[in-house]
């Protein structure tokens, strides 16, 4: 058992769950249910023999930590794999239940190791045009490690650009229970709903100069305005469908529960260009999006740029 601070949670943490999964017990000196369950976890840990490391942290002394990873009650764990975090569990659970939460998770073996090359193997087919084949390699790369969130990305990605709308959902709802959700997974189920919104609406047909007769007669028809950044993003016509979601935004916020905003990240999260890997590793921010040193420069290509400017209209909305 470690204690794990914003120092050294890159390496005790996102580095060291790249080899063996890492439990998270965010607890605090005065919590009670916190000193009932840390007992069960370090006797585990001992038991499963290095299959797993449990790590600590004080959710007082470390609110960043906390705010990273959404904590609002204690005792709460989280499992991270291959940098992410991809189970957790809240409150002081039996022996009996914390058991069977890591047999869920943590390998007997290196069965469930990542497998880069799958991954690289799935991207060569799909830029030489064979998507059947690269859904065939992600589904493979997925089911020897469930946990494979990059895998299970580029997989639910391209199976609802490539109209697989059915087999999607399935394949996205392991990343919707995570404690966290990844943005990324929250931008493809937003995508996604847009989708089969637009499948059972009768406005899928229309045309924008449709939607924008039926606007102009009411500036704050939210409603229409929302359908039409849908169809708009049914179409792949992610700038247009921006335009329109800061129209709602800038007149209502609020509106539908901040709905247009949370499309409008969901979109700029999936326009985003990934990062290469050398400046993954080198950049200001861990796997898990905690900052842990300045802002690294860094060319804008014209995707990137596009997401930018974007972000800042956002932020120019909301201020």
């Amino acid at each position: 058992m470690i204690d794990v601070t914003i120092q050294n949670f890159e390496t005790e943490v996102i580095a060291a769950s790249m080899q063996t999964p890492v439990l998270v017990d965010f607890w605090a000196p005065w919590c009670g249910p916190c000193k009932v369950i840390g007992p069960i976890l370090e006797k585990l840990e001992t038991e499963y023999d290095g299959r797993f490391k449990l790590v600590k942290i004080d959710s007082d002394q470390e609110q960043q930590l906390a705010g990273a990873f959404g904590i609002r009650s204690i005792p709460t764990c989280i499992l991270v794999m291959n940098g992410q975090p991809v189970d957790g569990f809240t409150g002081a659970q039996t022996e009996g239940k914390v058991r069977e939460f890591l047999d869920k998770h943590v390998p007997e073996g290196d069965g469930l190791e990542l497998m880069p090359s799958e991954a690289e193997e799935a991207q060569a087919l799909l830029e030489s045009g064979d998507t059947d084949a690269a859904l065939t390699k992600l589904q493979e790369a997925l089911a020897v490690n469930p946990a494979n969130d990059d895998a299970r990305f580029d997989y639910v990605r391209l199976l609802i650009a490539s109209g697989y709308l059915e087999e999607a959902g399935p394949a996205l709802q392991p990343a919707l229970v995570q404690i966290p959700v990844q943005i990324r997974f929250e931008a493809l189920s937003r995508w996604l709903n847009a989708l089969h919104f637009v499948a059972h609406d009768p406005r899928r047909d229309w045309t924008v100069p449709q939607f924008d007769a039926k606007i102009a007669e009411n500036k704050r028809d939210f409603e229409t305005r929302f359908a039409k950044s849908r169809v708009l993003m049914s179409r792949g016509e992610w700038t247009e469908a921006m335009d329109e979601l800061l129209e709602i935004i800038m007149r209502d916020r609020k509106w539908d529960d901040e709905a247009p905003r949370k499309a409008f990240v969901a979109i700029l999260e999936l326009l985003t260009p990934p990062k290469p890997k050398a400046a993954a590793e080198t950049g200001g921010k861990t796997a898990g999006g905690i900052e842990i040193s300045g802002p690294s420069a860094a060319v804008l290509d014209p995707q990137a740029e596009l997401v930018s400017k974007y972000r800042r209209k956002l932020s120019m909305a909301l201020n």
